[in-house]
């Protein structure tokens, strides 16, 4: 993914889930924050971020929060909707065909069908910005969809899927991603059961920059 009209700013604050202050050529502005995560381990104030310049007129914020740029692992792209775009152009290359997004399943949607070698697939997609020591962790804070997500996919098992569940992994130097028990022990239970039950799991590292993020 390549980001066009993207300039460099600086994180004040987040005012809310969806809006950060950030400071460009020294006029503080507000900018759309895509991922609903809380980011507080590479967002914090005067760390440096890429942003897009929106073209639109009407829009409230002048700005989208792309990325930031982290001590220890570069930049780390925090826009919620390259994951699955990523993860797309994943499964084409590794085989998969008739690949269809937002497919409806149980009471969720999952992020992919797939089909391969005749097998039919089930996708759920998570992008991963936290890591310690050079581990990746999800979630950053407590997702009650992504427990159902692992539950939906273990049950579509008896339905004769092949599920999976794909950490898009946005930090360099990162190679395999852990639930994070200590910030959501519910995501870590069903994680351990699904992954007993036969759910996949698939790690995608990526390389980001300030204004591109692509598969590695």
């Amino acid at each position: 993914m390549q980001y066009s009209d993207i300039v460099k700013g600086v994180f004040i604050r987040r005012l809310n889930r969806f809006i950060a202050e950030v400071e460009v050529n020294g006029e503080t502005e507000r900018a759309h924050v895509r991922n609903t995560g809380r980011c507080t381990h590479v967002l914090s104030p005067g760390c440096e971020v890429s942003l897009q310049k929106s073209t639109d007129p009407s829009r409230s914020t002048k700005y989208t929060l792309i990325a930031v740029n982290s001590r220890q692992y570069g930049w780390v792209n925090l826009d919620s909707l390259a994951p699955n775009k990523l993860a797309g152009e994943w499964l084409a290359k590794q085989g998969f065909t008739h690949i269809k997004p937002e497919f409806s399943f149980g009471g969720s949607r999952i992020d992919f069908y797939a089909e391969k070698n005749g097998e039919r697939w089930l996708v759920e997609v998570k992008g991963c910005t936290l890591a310690d020591n050079g581990t990746g962790l999800f979630p950053d804070a407590p997702t009650k969809r992504g427990a159902k997500h692992l539950r939906e996919l273990s049950g579509s098992l008896s339905s004769g899927f092949r599920p999976m569940i794909a950490f898009v992994i946005m930090l360099r130097g990162v190679e395999n991603v852990q639930p994070n028990a200590a910030t959501d022990p519910d995501f870590a239970l069903e994680y351990a059961r699904a992954t007993a039950a036969g759910v996949m799991t698939e790690f995608i590292p990526c390389d980001c920059t300030i204004d591109s993020v692509s598969l590695r």
